[in-house]
């Protein structure tokens, strides 16, 4: 195991246990999040070393890489996913020009695809084997399974995004650093990531699915992310909400918990629909506190 001895965010020393929670997708391994005491960043901590995290991934249930429909909350992922990549493809186009677009963590393909489609000339890094290997046959194209500072062109990509993959880099620094060196000044860094400051977080506690350790490595809240990337010399241009997010986290929780009682999720499932429901409604009345949230930043001109 990995113990970080300095907050990745601000770089303090001192940290307090947050919360435990239970890696209900693969290993049931319990981990602890940590509580940075100055800016209170929250990281899984200690955590997995990189060469041991891909073991954590290796389940049907970890749906971002697969094509399965198999089972109810499956299903209705790859449902939302459709809708999910109309509404993704209409934001990148009113963000830039169509030129390149980098998806560092581009899973199966299928958003890089949608942006193939619309006109935008597409790269991607995905390094789980299986994902890998179907995005190229459906790109048609080649997919790097790792990132370096050789990768592609200096200052050549105006758009480049992080769908729900910032939470899983081990190498945060080096790797964010290394991708706005591929990053035109003026271009977009687009970050997605769940918010542990929601209602669905605060309901849920330890069985918050988006919580999801040992794969989720860093718990973000809006204070925190800005001050982050503001540290890399970027600009908060907006944020937005990811409303579905709320009722797939909702529905995973549910589940987690009907497994720790060894019972049917059931009526859960139902529970889960309100709760999502209530999380968005509150997330309209106060700004950052949607399950899920959407920055989007601005590289300077240097």
């Amino acid at each position: 195991m990995e113990n970080l001895t300095q907050c990745p965010v601000c770089k303090e020393i001192n940290f307090i246990p947050f919360i435990d929670c239970k890696d209900y997708t693969v290993s049931r391994e319990t981990f602890t999040i940590v509580q940075c005491n100055s800016c209170e960043f929250k990281f899984t901590n200690p955590r997995p070393e990189s060469k041991d995290l891909g073991k954590y991934y290796e389940s049907d249930d970890y749906v971002s890489h697969s094509k399965s429909n198999k089972g109810f909350i499956n299903s209705l992922y790859h449902i939302a996913k459709h809708y999910s990549l109309l509404k993704k493809i209409q934001l990148i186009n009113t963000l830039s020009k169509k030129g390149k677009l980098l998806d560092y963590g581009c899973g199966t393909g299928d958003f890089l695809n949608t942006c193939k489609v619309s006109g935008w000339e597409v790269s991607g890094i995905e390094p789980n084997d299986l994902a890998r290997n179907t995005a190229k046959e459906l790109l048609n194209s080649e997919i790097n399974s790792e990132l370096s500072e050789n990768s592609f062109e200096k200052n050549s990509f105006s758009i480049i995004t992080l769908w729900h993959v910032l939470e899983h880099i081990s190498e945060l620094d080096k790797t964010i650093e290394t991708l706005l060196s591929f990053l035109k000044s003026n271009g977009i860094l687009l970050i997605a990531v769940p918010n542990c400051n929601s209602y669905d977080a605060k309901i849920y506690e330890k069985y918050w699915a988006a919580y999801d350790v040992p794969r989720h490595l860093y718990h973000f809240v809006p204070k925190t992310t800005e001050k982050y990337f503001k540290n890399k010399g970027l600009s908060l241009e907006r944020t937005l909400p990811m409303p579905l997010d709320s009722f797939y986290v909702s529905m995973l929780s549910e589940k987690y918990i009907a497994q720790e009682a060894n019972k049917s999720a059931g009526l859960g499932m139902i529970r889960a629909a309100w709760r999502g429901f209530i999380s968005n409604i509150k997330a309209i009345s106060k700004q950052g506190t949607s399950s899920s949230q959407v920055y989007i930043f601005k590289k300077g001109a240097f």
